[in-house]
């Protein structure tokens, strides 16, 4: 299945890094794959083609690839139908690799 997303995991729980590193990497691979899709992720992130490869080293750059994609309702949907995932998966990746910060009043 080329361009399908296939590493179901066993043994791991959702909230494994790796695991969801897998999926942020699946997601880019689809962004990647339409020239509109990247436009809109470079767009946002203020990245260029010629930086890319040096902001995947830095952290947090697959919480952004996650970040972009869920912002996007129809996006988030067009990828995880492709990549063989529920977006809720996607989600709790997200929510992985971004926990949001615990408020405290």
């Amino acid at each position: 299945m080329k361009g399908k997303f296939t590493g179901r995991h066993t043994g791991r729980g959702s909230n494994d890094t790796s695991h969801a590193e897998n999926v942020a990497l699946a997601a880019f691979n689809r962004l990647i794959a339409e020239p509109e899709r990247l436009a809109g992720f470079l767009a946002v992130t203020g990245l260029r083609p010629d930086t890319i490869r040096q902001a995947a080293a830095q952290p947090g750059f697959y919480a952004a690839i996650l970040d972009h994609v869920s912002s996007d309702e129809e996006l988030l949907l067009a990828i995880a139908g492709e990549i063989g995932l529920d977006p809720a998966e996607i989600a709790a990746a997200r929510a992985r690799l971004s926990p949001e910060a615990t408020f405290e009043p």
